[in-house]
């Protein structure tokens, strides 16, 4: 009797402990779920939320360059008559207006144009005063038709080796020093192959001047054969300079050449931007960011959206309402504040945009 007593107290007692492990079992478990992170409806709509979006995805090409006049806005002086420079007043690299003298010259040739122009005048006022003499005489019935008509014509002929003396004067300016050359647009002396004491002739294929405008300058862009097919007429470039590295030109590419140079192995690609205050000079090395297009269109995130952990890169997807996920994502490139992804997400998907770290790792545990 005793005995078996003893066994039901034992029995009871193991009963006893069981109910109060499973009921504590329960109760770890009530706790474990009530304080698991959950994202609540006022929680997402405190966040931002971006839209996945699809495009021709960028390369970025990183080229060089150099800074060339406008040939536009660039004149070369040649000499129309020979002679011998007697005062050069500019040197290479200064800063002219139209009409400015560039230099002097002593010319044979423009004393014979000076002497033409003059004995045109004289020759012009000699017929001007016998074609109106012979009109009288022709009223007073004192001179034929015949008279009168070679007069006339005697007059013409003057009015217009005249007219050509002038203009030849008039375009090879001159003063009492000799031969007059001067600027033909206000710009920069870019080129010079003219000193004092030089002799010049007329037939002569070498210009003695070159004067640029350089309000608007050519960016000319080395393309190596390797990057020609990814460049592409109206790309957009951000051009800096070794004088101005922190300083950025905006363009984009209006021309791309056709003919590969046979030495460089390069084509040359033409950017036109403006040149304030004309900071970009002639010659001058340049770096040229070029964002051309892949030809492959691609979902893209902005890369704040991104989270990198353990050598892997993630989003947080917003799937319905307040259901958020982590995403894993493999990025095909990035150009500038966009990602271009390959995997994992597609155009139309919902991220999270701001907080999404905090909310990463409180999901991930």
């Amino acid at each position: 009797m005793r005995n078996t007593y003893k066994i039901l107290t034992i029995a009871f007692a193991f009963c006893t402990l069981g109910l109060t492990l499973q009921s504590c079992h329960h109760a770890d478990d009530s706790d474990q779920k009530d304080t698991k992170f959950q994202v609540t409806d006022t929680l997402l709509n405190s966040l931002l939320i971006d839209t996945v979006k699809e495009a021709n995805a960028l390369s970025e090409l990183t080229l060089t360059g150099s800074i060339a006049p406008d040939e536009n806005k660039m004149v070369k002086v040649f000499p129309m008559v020979s002679g011998v420079a007697q005062d050069v007043h500019v040197q290479l690299g200064d800063v002219v207006q139209k009409g400015q003298t560039l230099a002097i010259m002593r010319s044979a040739e423009m004393a014979g144009f000076t002497k033409d122009y003059i004995s045109a005048q004289a020759d012009l006022r000699s017929t001007k005063r016998t074609y109106e003499t012979t009109q009288d005489l022709y009223k007073g019935g004192l001179a034929s038709q015949k008279d009168l008509e070679e007069a006339q014509s005697d007059y013409q002929k003057a009015q217009a080796e005249n007219t050509r003396a002038g203009a030849v004067t008039d375009i090879n300016k001159s003063n009492g020093q000799g031969y007059v050359i001067k600027s033909p647009i206000s710009g920069f002396v870019v080129e010079k192959n003219l000193t004092d004491n030089t002799q010049v002739r007329a037939d002569n294929s070498q210009n003695l001047f070159t004067i640029a405008d350089l309000s608007d300058v050519y960016v000319l862009i080395n393309v190596y054969e390797s990057d020609i097919a990814n460049v592409k007429t109206g790309d957009p470039v951000k051009i800096t300079t070794l004088s101005y590295p922190d300083k950025v030109f905006d363009g984009k590419i209006d021309k791309i050449d056709n003919i590969l140079d046979p030495d460089s192995k390069v084509i040359h690609a033409r950017v036109k931007i403006t040149n304030p205050g004309n900071m970009l000079k002639p010659a001058m090395f340049a770096n040229v960011n070029i964002k051309a297009k892949s030809g492959e269109d691609l979902p893209f995130v902005n890369t704040s959206t991104l989270i990198f952990d353990n050598d892997k890169d993630y989003v947080l997807v917003v799937d319905g309402k307040a259901h958020v996920r982590i995403q894993p994502v493999t990025i095909a490139k990035k150009v500038e504040d966009r990602a271009y992804i390959s995997t994992g997400i597609k155009p139309g998907d919902r991220i999270i945009a701001s907080r999404q770290v905090y909310l990463y790792e409180s999901l991930k545990d």
